[in-house]
């Protein structure tokens, strides 16, 4: 009797419970996230409507998306510094706090010009905050499901990008389109509430204060001196010149092809949506069980790629409507999965240099983004533009991926 009492007591001892994903404790950054992802279209459908309340134009109204974007893929390297050497918990509640002030101020303007400033604050705002929330989560989640939780957190940063639209329209018809930047103030006003109680101090976070060393251009560059970040935000960068970029003409491309009203193309948005949401869960999935076999290189980066290729091909040359949408659903399958695991490498690669290597994957993304839509747009026919450089492109995606993949395969069997 004692010997099975000892023989039960041993192996409680030994066997430790497995790590458990909760996401609750993140709560305060994936809010964050979620509204981060809701900012980014949220003046879509309100364009209209406030070019007619300052006295301008859509055209020029647009170009507060615009300032948005650009001030966060030129800022986010910068900012991804102060995360590193100076913990995530000051810089998410500096960002968030900024985040707070210029949707605030956005509500308030009354012409253009301070729209359009306050939109490039609220790209500022997000370029600070955005690369600390991805580091946070990769240092602070267990090694058993870091890749479930960097998914998760990147579906609903997806999920925010997809209500945007829906919901900036929802709230401008029922209080007008200032409401719209009210409702993001006070949500993330709540979030960082959320925030301050569940992100430790830099000391017990144990944050890299140091980051790389060596002064601020050179740990700004760290990310690419490390040879499989470097290859890895290569690979990003003609990645989605082939997703994004393609998607700039993706409606354009469906018309020509099918007719789709606005209300049909509104329909394949929600479509983009789940691909995405479905590929980050399904990535941050089995990043986690790839690495609970002991291997760390991410053997499906590659696939990423190759399944971008034929998504992108049926969605602009497959016959009928079923197999077009089929593809966009494999587009973005592969877009949400390929970007989880990009964060996942960011996160775990150099380690001094989360945040920061975080940062120039959005900054790499939008500079593909516009390489792809510059290359697609050359062509007088956006549909067979779509097709050729859409899968050209993730097809060389693909192959470079699949050297990312050997290279970290390598780097592991030196180390072992």
């Amino acid at each position: 009797m004692s010997d099975v009492s000892d023989l039960t007591e041993r192996t409680d001892e030994t066997v430790p419970a497995p790590e458990a994903l909760r996401p609750l404790r993140y709560a305060g950054v994936f809010a964050l996230l979620f509204l981060f992802g809701t900012e980014t279209f949220l003046v879509s459908p309100l364009l209209p409507t406030i070019a007619d309340s300052i006295g301008s134009t859509e055209a020029a109204a647009a170009s507060t998306v615009t300032a948005y974007v650009l001030v966060y893929a030129v800022c986010a390297p910068f900012l991804g510094l102060l995360s590193d050497r100076f913990g995530r918990r000051r810089t998410l509640l500096a960002g968030g706090l900024l985040f707070v002030l210029s949707n605030a101020a956005a509500a308030l303007s009354t012409d253009l010009t301070l729209l359009v400033l306050s939109r490039a604050l609220a790209g500022l705002a997000a370029a600070a905050a955005g690369p600390a929330i991805w580091a946070h989560i990769a240092e602070t989640a267990p090694d058993a499901v870091r890749g479930r939780a960097l998914g998760l957190g990147m579906a609903l940063f997806s999920t925010g990008q997809v209500v945007g639209v829906p919901l900036g329209g929802l709230l401008a018809g029922a209080a007008g389109w200032r409401a719209a930047f009210w409702a993001l103030a006070a949500g993330t006003l709540a979030a960082l509430l959320l925030l301050a109680r569940q992100v430790a101090a830099p000391a017990a976070a144990g944050a890299p204060a140091g980051g790389g060393g060596g002064g601020a251009v050179r740990a700004i560059l760290g990310g690419w001196r490390d040879p499989a970040l470097r290859r890895a935000l290569l690979v990003n960068t003609v990645f989605n010149a082939a997703n994004l970029g393609a998607y700039t003409f993706l409606g354009a491309v469906l018309d020509r092809r099918f007719g789709f009203s606005v209300q049909a193309l509104g329909l394949v948005g929600v479509l983009v949506g789940a691909g995405s949401v479905a590929g980050s869960l399904l990535g941050g999935r089995l990043n986690d069980r790839n690495r609970g076999t002991g291997r760390t290189e991410l053997p499906l980066l590659a696939f990423w790629g190759l399944l971008l290729a034929a998504g992108v091909a049926l969605a602009a040359a497959a016959p009928g409507i079923p197999l077009s949408l089929l593809g966009v659903l494999l587009w973005f399958t592969a877009s949400g999965a390929f970007v989880t695991d990009q964060q996942t490498l960011a996160g775990t690669v150099a380690p001094a240099h989360r945040a920061t290597s975080s940062a120039w994957l959005t900054s790499t993304m939008y500079a593909g983004t516009g390489l792809g839509a510059w290359a697609v747009g050359a062509f007088s026919d956006v549909v067979r533009g779509t097709l050729l450089v859409g899968t050209g492109l993730a097809l060389v995606a693909a192959a470079g991926a699949w050297l990312v993949t050997r290279n970290l395969r390598q780097q592991a069997a030196d180390r072992g």
